[in-house]
């Protein structure tokens, strides 16, 4: 094969042979099918008119998103996706679930840092994020001083999807027990599954500068040979799709595809609309001109005689701004000319009415809600008179909550644009192995900036709600309920959030920022005080030769009543 333009992230020691195989290749999520480095690439021709090429469909795509309800629903979408902020980044890297050291950390977020201000992010999110969502990929070219790659990335230069396609190519191999899993091939019963070959699988980008043509039958080759065709490596170019593709046809897809056919009808129904109030709204007048017995051809000749004489059609031509007579021109708005015969009423003059239920809407309004549905887009949003509230959850609509959702995993999808380029960037700069980060790069999120706040109030009323039954239960606690089946069954805590909780609680009480309860300031007292108690009693019970101080001089006592030596002068027994 040719040498790849760019760059590969490959090991230096060559991988020992796997003993875990299969007779399936790895997926294509990404749209790019498997083809066999001797045959001939084409796409799919589709007879319905649909796209025939992948071309077609994003000119397509970026076709529909100029219409003003779509791109109105666009905006809606990007707004609730990147939030600007003038003080605060749109993503922020979130590395609190990455078990690695600190100083680790802070060169990934400076990194990741770097990789923003590469992308020029904070001023350009809206835009990159917007050709991402109606393209349905983006790709970004690595550029990277091949002399010193452990710098890492220099630039991050944008290309467009009309210009790039993605392929996997499988090389024949001659091993003899070497079982090529092609379609319509299936292995019988002497052929060993285990005997699948994929090693010779090699994925590649081709970039057209003059973007692809498409031939007669509507296919485009992207085999390498066009005379300006460059074929880049896999791991030089960042590439992110939406995560849609057709199964049937191996191409990715955009979030735009369901509403093709929505924004079809839309269209149809406005321009026959359109067309019905033009020739129906204006009231006509019908003249009805006495021929008496004249033959045919000069009864044709004094009616248009009548017409020229009283009829007067001007026109303003808006591209050069005179008026001019059109009266030659005969058109259904105007008015008719109808002759009648002796023996009737004579010549009259009367009134066609216009259309009727010109205004009526409902029609237009349907495909307007179509629409708005096929692009996840809640219908509220549509109304011009619909205002925002921060109200009890039970006034949010469910179809809010839905879009929240919604926007949520397209950011997640659009996060693998800054995963490619961080792995690219870290591994050049030797901060981690390739190994290294197929382990960490489930723990790296990233974390947006966040203005939608129907999921927040449905949280916050769920937890009162909670806490309410908690007041409510607590009287209970230790005669029906215990504290674990509390904290599991009503405020919904985990094992790991009780274990972290629990540890909190005890540093935070350790230093003195949560203060005792009433109840351990009592039970702290009643131990002061039997540790108080205790020593008394030791003072009491000691003999009188355990010291002078202590002991009772009962010789030197005035005392009568004194416990000491009885008197018993004066006394007899």
């Amino acid at each position: 094969m040719a040498q790849l333009f760019g760059f590969s992230i490959d090991d230096s020691y060559k991988k020992p042979a796997p003993s875990v195989v299969s007779p399936v290749p790895r997926n294509n999520e990404d749209g790019a099918d498997y083809y066999l480095a001797s045959g001939f690439y084409g796409q799919y021709l589709d007879v319905e008119g649909v796209f025939k090429t992948e071309y077609d469909l994003i000119r397509r795509y970026r076709e529909m998103a100029l219409h003003p309800e779509v791109d109105s629903a666009i905006e809606d979408i990007i707004i609730e996706a990147i939030v600007a902020d003038q003080n605060d980044s749109p993503v922020q890297i979130d590395l609190e679930n990455l078990q690695v050291g600190t100083k680790i950390k802070d060169i990934i977020r400076g990194e990741f840092q770097y990789i923003k201000e590469m992308l020029d992010f904070d001023k350009k999110a809206h835009e990159i994020f917007r050709n991402w969502y109606v393209d349905g990929r983006i790709y970004y070219h690595k550029v990277i001083d091949l002399e010193k790659p452990e710098e890492g990335i220099k630039e991050l230069r944008y290309i467009d999807a009309l210009k790039i396609k993605y392929v996997r190519e499988q090389k024949k191999k001659g091993g003899a027990n070497a079982i090529q899993y092609t379609p319509g091939n299936n292995p019988g019963a002497n052929n060993d599954p285990l005997n699948a070959d994929f090693e010779g699988l090699t994925e590649y980008f081709i970039y057209t500068p003059h973007s692809y043509q498409k031939n007669q039958y509507g296919s485009v080759a992207v085999t390498g040979q066009q005379k300006d065709a460059v074929k880049f490596a896999k791991d030089a170019v960042a590439y992110c799709t939406s995560g849609l593709v057709d199964r049937n046809k191996q191409t990715v897809l955009s979030y735009l595809q369901k509403s093709i056919k929505a924004l079809n009808q839309l269209r149809m129904i406005e321009d026959s609309l359109v067309i019905y109030r033009l020739s129906r709204a204006p009231e006509r007048r019908i003249f009805y001109i006495d021929v008496g017995n004249l033959p045919k051809a000069k009864a044709e000749q004094y009616l248009r005689e009548v017409m020229a004489r009283y009829r007067n059609k001007l026109t303003y031509d808006a591209n050069t701004g005179e008026i001019r007579d059109d009266k030659k021109y005969m058109s259904m708005m105007e008015d008719f000319w109808l002759p009648r015969r002796e023996g009737g009423r004579g010549t009259e003059i009367s009134t066609l009415p216009g259309g009727q239920n010109l205004g009526e809407l409902t029609d237009v309004e349907y495909f307007q809600k179509k629409l708005l549905r096929s692009l996840n887009v809640p219908e509220s949003r549509m109304a011009d008179n619909a205002s925002f509230s921060l109200g009890r959850s039970s006034e949010v609509l469910r179809d809010e909550l839905k879009f929240t959702k919604f926007v949520g995993r397209m950011r997640k999808r659009f996060s693998n644009l800054f995963h490619d380029i961080l792995k690219t960037q870290l591994i050049l700069k030797n901060v981690v192995t390739p190994e290294e980060w197929e382990r960490m790069s489930d723990h790296i999120q990233y974390d947006y900036l966040y203005d939608n706040h129907f999921a927040e109030l449905k949280e916050a009323e769920l937890m009162n709600e909670r806490l309410g039954l908690v007041g409510t239960a607590d009287p209970y606690i230790g005669k029906y309920y215990s504290v674990d089946y509390i904290r599991r069954k009503i405020l919904r805590q985990t094992d790991n959030d009780i274990i972290e909780q629990n540890r909190l609680m005890e540093a935070e009480k350790a230093a003195g920022i949560i203060l005792p309860t009433e109840q351990e300031m009592m039970i702290a007292q009643q131990m002061q005080d039997m540790s108080a108690g205790g020593s008394s009693k030791q003072n009491l019970g000691k003999t009188q030769t355990e010291g002078d101080k202590e002991s009772i001089n009962t010789k030197n006592t005035e005392d009568p009543a004194s416990p000491g030596t009885p008197d018993l002068k004066g006394g007899e027994i």
